[in-house]
């Protein structure tokens, strides 16, 4: 599939070329009938600099196209021409040449498909007497070159304007300029392919020309020429400004409420009024240490006037055992391997060993250290599992780059990222570092693999280029990690990706952490760090980077920072100015509650625990440490498949079998009926219905109930309670009869509460 043409004249180094796509000897004049002569080239045509972008700006070299794994119709070029070597082989000598007729360029297989004199599945790609049917045909005609005499490099692509500030429906257009290694530049615009990470907002063509959205908002459109990538930013601000010096009067506790205040003001987008005392007490326990307040706490939070009571409460939060499971847990569904390939044991010490280094409270570049250059025995030191699970330098390093970078080198694995600057190079040598662990015992044998393995540094170990062969040295993704005669690589790369200087380490963590307490990462997904993927807030993500690495990497400071922000604490609830925003945090975005949470909130409603096999009785969700331990629960609310390659990412959508698994349930409608149950408990009790319906609303929603909720309950069990003494012809007795009735309907209450989206969706 074709496209446009450019064709590079070895021009000074300032000088730009009005016009990319003919050579400065072109020619095209106007014929006596008013018509333009067929483009006639006569200077060298490049086959890199000229040829190469044809076939990218038109599509021939895309995934769906000749691009793809093993190619198109028997043609096959790499993806988005990034092995020149490769490309000009298949179109040149494959095939014994047949595509070229160097004698008469017109009647070549390549010109003749592209222009669709012959029939072809991708249609036509270019005109016949166009400048890229020119540009094709001249270089076919002079003999179709590799390359030419003293031929330049493209060194850099750059947007001319980066940053756009449009109304609704306004357009723009973007210009993108080639530098080369002779020191000259030029327009390359129209053979540019562009593309918006979210249409709705901006959407670009062809050409470069953007066109903004009705609604306000904002996005990113990747440039993309040859193998160079570069990004604008397109900003959609509300067209009704805000009262004058509004954010003046915000409060702010601390960088965050700035930085995020400073974003909006930009956007002209107006925040949510703060939430509830009782929204922000269950909030900051599901997302702090996994659990709802009990009755007992909530209480006292919300009667107490103390007004450091949210900052003593998040101190007390950060000591608890819960902290420990919760935040484990997240880190074991990133680490955790099949215990079916690894054997059972050795995830289980994989388990403890993630635990541990919570209750440790292990600085995270400590944690990172430990985990990357680990050696011992599986059965000993649990961190080891993870060369037992990935066996391969490159399956390490594809790992390690996305939890700890957020670089997602898997593309470069097999060709050059087509969204980024990593190459084959790149990755491999990456990879080097783990090239030489080395590996005793019996190995994996699924599904049992029961046996212990040793980790250890080896002194043997290479890692060489797929394509050409050559062994690479181990070499960072950028700066240097020099690897002393003798040592671990891996020690290297610890120091390396652990550094101050290294600022992909430290985003990557304070993303994950600020998107599992805000509902969405300032960059997202949360591990795909990338200039075609900018972050909302770049200057946030570098001052939460910033305050992390001073901490010491400590993560607990890093929560209690967020959490304490006048920003975590906004209501969910839209104005008229945010119902759109889902990228500036001008309200907190509602999320449903991690599975685990949600088990552990059933079990407190209901006051009984979930059974599960291989734990001690009245275990946590968020203790389990294998996805082998049923649970239908943890499953119908999003744990991830245990046959899945982790990392894995977590679906938080809501879905009807979640709906469905609430409404009807056997177990926990067992549970809600249970004797030992806290229906059976209040209906025994000698509290009043008042006391049983506050005591429900604490327990369920952590909050109180409003007047019109209270009343409509405290009738119900009231009238339940009453019913029996209407009947004196009764034979059971009416204490019998009253607790009965009330218990069937406190039941009623909890089954109906614990249906509802304020039970199951974090406010």
């Amino acid at each position: 599939m074709l496209l446009g043409v450019i064709c590079l004249s070895i021009a000074s180094p300032s000088k730009v070329l009005a016009d990319p796509t003919l050579p400065a000897t072109a020619s095209n004049q106007t014929l006596p009938n008013g018509s333009k002569s067929p483009v006639v080239v006569e200077t060298p045509v490049s086959f890199e600099l000229d040829v190469q972008p044809i076939l990218a700006a038109h599509g021939c070299n895309a995934g769906a196209c000749h691009g793809k794994q093993r190619g198109q119709n028997g043609f096959q070029l790499s993806l988005l021409g990034f092995d020149s070597n490769f490309d000009y082989d298949a179109i040149v000598r494959q095939a014994r040449g047949r595509r070229l007729t160097i004698r008469s360029p017109e009647s070549s297989l390549l010109v003749q498909k592209a222009t669709a004199e012959w029939p072809h599945g991708g249609g036509r790609k270019i005109e016949v007497g166009s400048k890229a049917y020119a540009t094709l045909t001249a270089w076919i005609r002079q003999g179709a070159p590799r390359r030419l005499a003293d031929e330049p490099s493209v060194t850099s692509v750059e947007i001319a304007e980066t940053e756009f500030l449009l109304k609704p429906s306004e357009t723009a257009q973007l210009a993108v300029v080639a530098h080369y290694s002779d020191g000259s530049q030029r327009d390359v615009t129209s053979l540019t392919g562009y593309l918006s990470n979210d249409d709705a907002i901006t959407s670009v063509d062809a050409t470069g020309k953007l066109v903004a959205g009705p609604i306000p908002g904002e996005t990113a459109v990747m440039a993309r020429y040859m193998n160079h990538i570069c990004v604008a930013n397109v900003s959609i601000p509300r067209t009704t400004a805000l009262p004058e010096g509004f954010y003046d009067q915000q409060p702010r506790a601390n960088f965050i409420d700035d930085l995020v205040h400073d974003k909006l003001n930009q956007l002209q987008i107006q925040v949510s009024d703060p939430a509830s005392e009782s929204t922000f007490l269950r909030r900051v326990y599901t997302d702090v240490i996994g659990r709802a307040p009990t009755v007992e706490e909530a209480r006292e939070f919300l009667d107490s006037q103390d007004p450091d009571k949210r900052q003593q409460l998040v101190d007390q939060l950060l000591d608890q055992p819960e902290y420990i499971d919760h935040w484990a847990n997240q880190w074991a569904d990133l680490l955790r391997p099949n215990p079916y390939r690894v054997g059972i044991k050795a995830v289980l010490n994989y388990d403890n060993w993630i635990r541990q280094q919570f209750r440790e409270n292990v600085p995270y570049d400590e944690f990172a250290r430990r985990l990357i250059t680990a050696k011992g025995s599986t059965w000993h030191n649990g961190a080891v599992t993870l060369f037992r699970d990935r066996r391969s330098p490159d399956e390490v390093a594809t790992l390690v780059s996305q939890l700890f970078l957020g670089v997602r080198l898997e593309c470069a694995k097999c060709h050059h990222h087509p969204f980024e600057k990593w190459s084959q190079h790149d990755f491999y040598s990456f990879a080097a570092y783990f090239g030489r662990v080395g590996r005793k015992g019996k190995g994996l044998s699924p599904p049992i693999s029961g046996g212990e393995e040793i980790v250890y540094a080896s002194t043997k170990g290479d890692v060489k280029h797929p394509v050409t062969d050559e062994v690479l040295p181990p070499s960072p993704l950028f700066g240097t990690a020099d690897v002393p005669e003798g040592s671990d690589p891996r020690d290297a790369l610890a120091e390396w990706m652990t550094s101050p200087d290294n600022d992909y380490f430290a985003q990557v963590h304070v993303n994950r952490v600020w998107a599992q307490l805000m509902g969405r990462g300032i960059v997202d997904p949360v591990d795909d760090l990338r200039s075609t993927n900018p972050p909302s807030n770049p200057a946030l993500l570098d001052a939460l980077a910033t305050h992390f690495q001073q901490s010491g990497f400590d993560q607990k400071n890093l929560i209690k920072t967020i959490v304490l922000s006048n920003v975590y604490s906004l209501s969910s609830v839209p104005n008229e100015t945010n119902a759109a925003d889902r990228l500036n945090y001008s309200r907190h975005y509602r999320h449903r509650l991690r599975a685990e949470v949600l088990a552990q909130a059933v079990a407190d409603v209901t006051e009984t625990s979930e059974s599960f096999s291989a734990l001690a009785p009245e275990s946590r969700a968020n203790q389990v440490w294998t996805h082998r331990i049923d649970s239908t629960f943890l499953d119908t609310f999003g744990r991830p498949d245990e046959n899945k390659d982790p990392p894995c990412e977590r679906i938080p959508d809501s879905s009807v079998t979640q709906t469905l698994h609430l409404m009807n349930a056997r177990e926990l409608d067992t549970r809600i009926r249970s004797d030992s149950g806290r229906a059976a408990r209040l209906a025994q009790s000698d509290s009043s219905p008042a006391d049983i319906v506050t005591d429900l609303y604490l327990a369920i929603f952590s909050r109180k109930p409003n007047a019109d909720e209270q009343s409509f309950a405290e009738t119900l069990i009231r009238e339940a309670s009453e019913s029996d003494e209407a009947n004196p012809s009764s034979d059971v007795k009416d204490d019998v009869a009253t607790e009965e009735n009330r218990r069937r309907v406190i039941e009623d209450l909890i089954w109906a509460m614990t249906n509802s989206p304020e039970f199951i969706i974090q406010n």
